[in-house]
């Protein structure tokens, strides 16, 4: 009975580190897109510093769950707990890392002024950040249509990408002259798309986990 306890308490340990990884990512996502609105190469350069602490607690969940495994020898959707654990911490630092990127991009451009006020970038950094919560529930809730709503939020986005890549594409061939910003706006999109992918993995996940069963919600 004392085992089961302990293994209770190490699951609700992993779902607040993969909360609190989960809060991260949203901050770091949401700031480096406040700092490339305002071109803010200092903004961006303390979200980059930041990663370190998101790195720190995806080896505290590997590190748990790994002990939980060992210790307490779970199987079935125990094992899937954990298993799905994993999965979603790696999700959530490779969306880290792509929020970085932004960050860095802006460091690049070092305070140059923006072609043109950012609409469309703006709104899949929100749509992405809501897609990063309620990924994140879906697991702690165990919710499966929760899961299965990253796919239709991600099409959203794949949508919101399409049009920024036509309306620079339009823009270079007007304005020669900032075809590098364009292309590093591109670049932007194509980061803030990605971390949407990886939520919709994390839904993935989750619906493995109530079902064992692992859909293709990218598809």
């Amino acid at each position: 009975m004392i085992k089961r306890k302990d293994f209770e308490l190490g699951l609700d340990e992993l779902k607040q580190l993969l909360e609190e990884m989960g809060r991260r990512v949203e901050r770091a996502l949401s700031e480096s897109v406040e700092s490339l609105k305002s071109t803010d190469v200092e903004r961006a350069k303390a979200i980059i510093a930041e990663d370190v602490e998101l790195n720190n607690i995806e080896n505290k969940i590997m590190d748990l769950g790994t002990v939980l495994i060992l210790k307490q020898q779970p199987v079935a959707k125990d094992l899937r707990r954990i298993i799905t654990a994993f999965r979603i911490a790696s999700d959530l630092e490779r969306m880290g890392d792509l929020s970085i990127d932004i960050a860095k991009m802006v460091v690049r451009m070092n305070g140059q002024t923006l072609m043109k006020p950012l609409i469309d970038i703006p709104r899949m950094a929100e749509i992405v950040q809501t897609m990063i919560s309620e990924s994140i529930q879906a697991y702690t809730t165990e919710d499966v249509n929760l899961a299965y709503k990253m796919a239709k939020d991600d099409d959203s986005v794949d949508q919101l990408y399409g049009q920024i890549f036509r309306e620079l594409l339009t823009f270079v061939v007007d304005n020669p002259d900032n075809a590098s910003q364009a292309m590093n706006l591109t670049f932007v999109g194509r980061y803030i798309e990605r971390i949407a992918d990886h939520a919709t993995n994390i839904g993935e996940s989750v619906v493995y986990l109530v079902t064992n069963e692992r859909p293709d919600l990218n598809s």
